[in-house]
């Protein structure tokens, strides 16, 4: 059998120039980035603690988020509490044997999330249940909630407070995107920690 030829140049190209296009879409959104590390700042300034989730490779940039704030991304820094939903293995199997797949972040929101805290949602479609009941628990515990989204946001950007939405269809641009507003977030939150 004959192998079949690749051409990884043409398909790195295309990626990258996919991802250009993308990110001088976004420019149009800083200013809802802005007002995302505000809702940050003071809930940290409040002592408060961010949750955040998501599934797949959108829990994946949930446990980056909540490492970074909790070790340190570019500087030596006091800690800051965050907690990634979606990294006790452990949790995640005994909530959803017991109460079904869609209760996993929602049933530790209604165990860890009190007002002064902030819920941090991703998802490329914006249609989980499991994120959608997340929102709705931080809602009843009167948290504030935000999710980067992308495909135009889904059911999940009507339950949110605050959204931000990668315009694309294509899931590893939407997560490369948020990739890119988590490392933005964390310069800035950063350079407040060191700051104060």
């Amino acid at each position: 059998m004959e192998k079949m030829s690749v051409n990884s140049t043409q398909i790195i190209e295309r990626e990258l120039e996919q991802l250009r296009q993308l990110a001088s879409n976004m420019v149009a959104s800083v200013d809802i980035l802005s007002r995302i590390v505000d809702k940050l700042l003071e809930c940290f300034k409040k002592n408060g603690k961010l949750l955040c989730a998501g599934n797949g490779g959108s829990a994946a940039q949930a446990m980056h988020f909540a490492e970074e704030l909790l070790g340190k991304f570019r500087d030596k820094r006091p800690p800051l509490a965050a907690i990634s939903l979606a990294s006790d293995g452990p949790t995640l199997s005994c909530i959803a044997n017991d109460f079904g797949f869609e209760e996993i972040f929602s049933r530790q929101i209604e165990a860890l999330g009190y007002p002064e805290d902030l819920l941090i949602l991703f998802s490329t479609s914006g249609n989980s249940r499991n994120l959608i009941k997340a929102a709705q628990s931080a809602k009843h515990r009167g948290m504030f909630s935000i999710a980067f989204l992308g495909k135009g946001g889904g059911e999940l950007c009507r339950q949110v407070d605050m959204s931000w939405i990668v315009p694309s269809e294509n899931p590893s641009r939407i997560q490369e995107m948020h990739c890119w507003a988590v490392h933005a977030l964390l310069e800035i939150i950063e350079a407040w920690k060191n700051s104060a």
